[in-house]
């Protein structure tokens, strides 16, 4: 299909390093599991850990959408569209999670990027699927910053939690030994 030509590239690019840091993120969680377990840890990760993972494979996901060769731009816009909405209901469900969690407390930045940024992201793909028939071009460069957006919101809560592991709570269980 010639709207999805010169796509590939980027979608391979974004694709694999989105699988790639899946396995990453599991090797670090791996990692921190050593740690001692904190009151509440267990809903915390399921606020701010768990959306990493999901973000991630929601760019593995989209990218193969985008790769796989469609004779029309229907199906693969209902399927990203269809993916949107379910990226919209996680987003509502880590908001709820965010605010039912007592192990730590969620500052503007954890809020902008466990919530806004990737509401805005699923919400483009919503958007982006109806809009693919009529507007191909715009719908697909629509796609794809959400693809990017998603990577970089799963990169940034990565690296946030890792540091937050290593150095806060690092040093948060030295003083209390």
């Amino acid at each position: 299909m010639t709207e999805l030509t010169g796509w590939e590239n980027f979608y391979v690019i974004v694709g694999s390093s989105a699988g790639a840091l899946i396995g990453l993120q599991f090797v670090v969680i791996t990692l921190i599991a050593e740690r001692p377990i904190v009151k509440d840890m267990e809903r915390a990760s399921s606020a701010f850990a768990t959306p990493t993972i999901v973000h991630f494979g929601c760019v593995l996901i989209l990218s193969a959408i985008i790769s796989a060769p469609w004779h029309e731009m229907l199906a693969a816009a209902v399927l990203w569209g269809l993916l949107g909405l379910i990226g919209l209901t996680y987003v509502v469900i880590v908001t709820r999670r965010v605010r039912l969690q007592t192990a730590y407390s969620p500052e503007f930045e954890d809020r902008l990027f466990h919530v806004v940024l990737p509401l805005g992201a699923y919400a483009a793909l919503v958007v982006s699927a109806f809009t693919a028939l009529s507007q191909t071009r715009k719908a697909l460069f629509s796609v794809a910053a959400a693809a990017l957006l998603l990577l970089v919101v799963g990169i940034h809560n990565a690296w946030d939690a890792v540091t937050y592991h290593v150095f806060v709570k690092t040093n948060h269980n030295e003083r209390h030994q």
